[in-house]
């Protein structure tokens, strides 16, 4: 009982002592002290006359517009997935629908069923409508909302083979 009492009285000093202390003003604003008086003019100007309202210091404004995404990479986005979740049926030994995916211009050469992804148009690209609906793999695990996300934007991009 001692003890917790002790430390409530070393806490109670401490908030005690660190609340005294008086704040500091940064460095880069003005108090009241230093900053420069202006003195009112006298005669003030008539309302109908323009005055200039002060000027506020400038907000830093960025020189270049941020730098644009790089995009989506065939090679270190879209294939991975593809090797991971698509080969075992259109790769190697099994090519189902005529579909082969082990590169790009496999993929972009399409299927059975004619192209499988049209350039900068996710919405009419079989591969992703197959992919956003869950249809695609048919075995194995499903692909995750990320990385159905990111072949609907590399096929918006162009389907590039970067």
């Amino acid at each position: 009982m001692k003890t917790k009492f002790i430390i409530l009285i070393l806490i109670a000093g401490l908030l005690s002592a660190c609340g005294s202390q008086p704040a500091e003003t940064p460095a880069s604003q003005p108090t009241e002290e230093s900053a420069p008086t202006v003195e009112a003019p006298a005669n003030p100007p008539a309302a109908s006359d323009t005055t200039i309202p002060p000027t506020e210091a400038p907000t830093e404004q960025p020189t270049t517009e941020p730098a644009a995404t790089t995009g989506v990479s065939f090679a270190n986005d879209i294939l991975p997935v593809i090797q991971s979740r698509c080969i075992n049926c259109h790769g190697g030994n099994k090519i189902e629908e005529g579909l082969s995916m082990k590169t790009y211009g496999d993929l972009m050469a399409g299927s059975d069923n004619g192209p499988v992804i049209v350039p900068g148009d996710a919405a009419g690209s079989l591969l992703v409508e197959l992919v956003s609906k869950q249809e695609m793999p048919k075995r194995g695990p499903k692909l995750t909302p990320p990385q159905v996300q990111l072949i609907v934007d590399w096929v918006n991009q162009g389907a590039l083979d970067n």
